[in-house]
């Protein structure tokens, strides 16, 4: 059913679910949400499983004219919202009715937010994923980001019988200067040096950052002298942080499958969302952790996750 027409569909707004995986031998990315924990929760606030696909908004939010009751939840990054021009919180449930407008504005911090509606946006699935893989056409609303006079449908659910919000001690905060968390390799062994520049110093979020990866600028990472600055071409994952011969970090993202440089470290799942939420000029300072801490770190969210669930 028709849910909602873009009026204006902001900076880089898209349809993205947990991603498509089992398809990178092929050169087809995981693509998804990236930042899971907002997105799971937008998903809880309006009472949908947990990877319905959703609208993933980067930088400055649409506008959007409501055709259909139901429920809607934007988390992540912070971002004004007004609905009929007048303002609505984020990180709770809010309903919506024919008629009514939406508007997303900039954002405040952060960089990407997540709005969940009322049976998840419904788009054809591709390889087991309704995520849009923009660089390839696939996936998503016509593999591509929306646009203005778009018509979004959503798939048939049952409205909540009360509001969801969740305590504000649950509500992650996304500070211009994040702490990013890394376990060393698996090229470590090319670095000596580089290991110690790479977590002494903060560096800077370039313009070069989007869904593929993160150029950063900062203290050179230079590789052993008897070490190639490139290697043979490998398969990547998401938080793998390359250095290529320019000695300045590379944070791969979601829209990536093999890369031809070292990688010094990885990012642990947990952080790489708070990666995503930085934006051209903020800071990262990279902490070396130990595979234990990463495990207990992840554990940690799942049961966050649980603990919001039990709330309803």
């Amino acid at each position: 059913m028709k849910a909602f027409k873009i009026l204006a569909p902001g900076g880089f707004t898209s349809v993205q679910d947990k991603g498509r995986f089992g398809y990178q031998q092929m050169g087809v990315p995981v693509s998804g949400v990236l930042d899971s924990f907002a997105f799971k929760v937008a998903n809880i606030l309006v009472g949908n499983t947990e990877n319905k696909a959703v609208l993933e908004i980067t930088v400055m939010g649409p506008s959007l004219e409501i055709t259909k009751t139901m429920d809607i939840a934007l988390t992540g990054a912070k971002m004004g919202m007004t609905l009929n021009d007048k303002p609505i919180k984020q990180w709770e449930s809010i309903r919506v009715n024919p008629g009514d407008n939406l508007n997303v504005s900039q954002i405040q911090s952060g960089c990407r937010a997540y709005l969940a509606v009322t049976g998840g946006i419904n788009v054809l699935q591709i390889m087991g994923s309704y995520s849009t893989y923009v660089s390839g056409k696939i996936g998503g609303f016509k593999g591509r980001p929306l646009k203005k006079d778009d018509i979004i449908e959503t798939n048939d659910a049952q409205t909540l019988s009360k509001q969801r919000s969740i305590p504000k001690d649950m509500i992650p905060h996304y500070p211009p200067n994040a702490t990013i968390r890394t376990i060393i390799g698996p090229q470590d062994d090319y670095f000596d040096k580089g290991l110690t520049a790479l977590f002494e110093k903060e560096y800077m979020v370039t313009a070069k950052a989007d869904r593929m990866g993160y150029r950063l600028k900062g203290n050179c990472v230079p590789i052993k002298e008897n070490m190639p600055k490139s290697i043979v071409s490998e398969p990547s994952m998401p938080g793998s942080i390359q250095i290529p011969p320019d000695e300045q970090p590379i944070v791969l993202l979601v829209e990536q499958t093999v890369g031809g440089y070292a990688k010094i470290a990885t990012v642990i799942s947990t952080d790489l969302s708070k990666v995503a939420q930085t934006t051209p000029g903020d800071t990262i300072k990279f902490e070396r952790i130990n595979l234990k801490t990463a495990h207990d770190l992840c554990l940690e969210e799942m049961d966050k996750i649980i603990k919001i669930k039990e709330l309803f």
